[in-house]
């Protein structure tokens, strides 16, 4: 059930929500789940959710030397994305790429930290508040190459063995953040633990196969960790991560919601890019909305 008060707002309901991020946002799965968990808990609020992860992309500017091409930075699309989309609310989810997968420096953290910092005045600027979501973890466990500190150079193709403490420490300075800058709601710190916690009976109990993308449970949990950092409530069997996969696969308003995050997605993030028409994407947004709402029973 929903933990609001009587009168309170519901999160995101009624709001244009852009969503940004990297190859994991591109993915998308928890921006599909968080979207079916809003849809089913507030069947009679809308929501309007535009999720255009981008690949390889980052906050802070960096690349390594071996990477196929410097990696895409936000800024170089924000100002259009923020002035085609228009969102009340901004969501992003970064850090995975920007400390290149290398040890931590000052000077990386630095750009982090000032990319952070120019992604909230430009949507500031814009009329949005702000949702940051700390990078969910670097998992070594199955990454077969990985470079030891000292190295002379590291990459995504072979990572610094501890980059997750990198990462960690990216997730730190974030919640540290002003609430007056944006709400952050930790994913980094939670999917660690859970991690532990399976490995006590598991040792190699894995999201990933390639220490960053995880599976779809593990899109799962980061969604359950969004909808809970929105100061909502989820039953407690959902905690279950494998029986609520399958359950919630199984939901026809699931597939749903997944195709109509998934052509949207796709639509917007080339309208962002590339000048052209968008009316036929949210036309076919609308019409699976219609189908949505009939299984809601709005």
């Amino acid at each position: 059930m929903p933990h609001l008060g009587a009168a309170a707002p519901v999160p995101l309901a009624g709001q244009r929500v852009l969503w940004l991020g990297d190859s994991i946002t591109q993915g998308g799965d928890y921006v599909s789940f968080t979207t079916y968990y809003l849809e089913r808990l507030f069947p009679r609020q809308s929501f309007d959710i535009v999720s255009i992860g981008r690949s390889s992309e980052t906050l802070s500017g960096l690349s390594e030397k071996t990477h196929p091409g410097h990696r895409p930075c936000l800024f170089d699309r924000l100002p259009r994305a923020l002035e085609l989309a228009r969102p009340a609310v901004v969501i992003a989810c970064y850090g995975m790429n920007d400390g290149i997968y290398h040890p931590a420096s000052p000077d990386r953290e630095k750009a982090f930290e000032d990319g952070v910092h120019r992604l909230v005045t430009l949507c500031h600027s814009a009329g949005a508040k702000v949702i940051v979501l700390t990078p969910p973890p670097f998992d070594r466990i199955p990454v077969k190459a990985l470079q030891p500190k000292g190295a002379p150079d590291y990459s995504y193709r072979i990572p610094y063995e501890g980059y997750d403490e990198v990462l960690g420490d990216f997730a730190r300075w974030e919640l540290g953040l002003p609430k007056e800058d944006a709400q952050v709601i930790d994913l980094h710190g939670p999917i660690d633990a859970y991690l532990a916690a399976r490995r006590r009976t598991t040792g190699t109990f894995s999201f990933v196969g390639d220490g960053i993308h995880p599976n779809a449970s593990g899109h799962l949990l980061m969604a359950q960790l969004v909808i809970r950092g929105l100061g909502l409530e989820l039953p407690p069997e959902a905690a279950d991560l494998d029986k609520e996969l399958s359950r919630i696969k199984a939901d026809p308003l699931y597939a749903l919601i997944k195709s109509q995050r998934e052509s949207r997605s796709v639509a917007w993030l080339a309208y962002v890019g590339l000048p052209g028409a968008i009316d036929r994407a949210e036309d076919e947004f609308g019409r699976l909305q219609e189908k949505i709402d009939a299984i809601r029973g709005k």
